[in-house]
């Protein structure tokens, strides 16, 4: 039995997903979310074979789920079901360690195929992103890390998307089951890394990389 997990801020959409795959013989999903905080966490707890996500949710963008996924869990494979066609957004979802990517409106057996394509270990993508992706990921391994956003801690990366959310110190203290203090010191350290002087520039930084839509 495969066991999965969805994790879109639609519940339309997953709701739909959900009886697809529940009406698939050998597959089972044991949980959704719309938050992707909440995501990281229920993968973490609930051990799935497969983590469908979105690319954009609140609370934590799509990338940033798969690299925490990552840190402490290699048995469950990610594939990612997102509006965004843009090879860029593929190859960083690579990079981070999904398996797939499919574009949402890719068709039901499509889905289907791409799940049972990971769970043997291959990597699938939709077919119109497939060449061009894998080129571009292809030519990217290897290379040396020059990107700013890629040395912020797992913690900077929460309290930023929070941040470009619109919430507050104290907000995120409670969301993250931090201290307010420890928010703030987080808060002076991602702006220090980004060169960023103040919370609009963050927001149009967040906009840029698609953590915020």
């Amino acid at each position: 039995m495969t066991t999965i997990l969805l994790a879109d801020d639609h519940q339309i959409l997953r709701q739909g997903l959900r009886k697809l795959l529940e009406e698939e013989p050998g597959f089972i999903v044991v949980g959704e979310t719309g938050d992707g905080l909440e995501a990281a966490a229920l993968t973490q707890k609930l051990r799935p074979d497969i983590l469908v996500v979105d690319m954009i949710m609140p609370g934590l963008n799509g990338l940033d789920v798969i690299r925490q996924v990552r840190q402490y869990n290699q048995h469950t494979r990610i594939i990612v079901l997102s509006m965004h066609a843009n090879e860029a957004y593929v190859v960083e979802a690579l990079r981070h360690g999904a398996s797939g990517y499919l574009l949402k409106e890719s068709s039901s057996t499509e889905l289907i195929q791409a799940i049972r394509e990971v769970m043997v270990g291959h990597r699938y993508l939709t077919s119109s992103l497939s060449e061009r992706a894998l080129n571009a990921y292809i030519q990217n391994v290897g290379t040396a890390i020059t990107d700013p956003f890629d040395l912020l801690t797992e913690r900077e990366r929460q309290v930023m998307h929070l941040v470009a959310e619109g919430h507050s110190n104290a907000d995120i203290a409670v969301r993250l089951s931090i201290g307010v203090r420890t928010v703030e010191t987080h808060r002076a350290n991602l702006f220090a890394k980004l060169g960023l002087k103040n919370q609009n520039e963050l927001i149009r930084y967040a906009i840029q990389r698609g953590i915020i839509p």
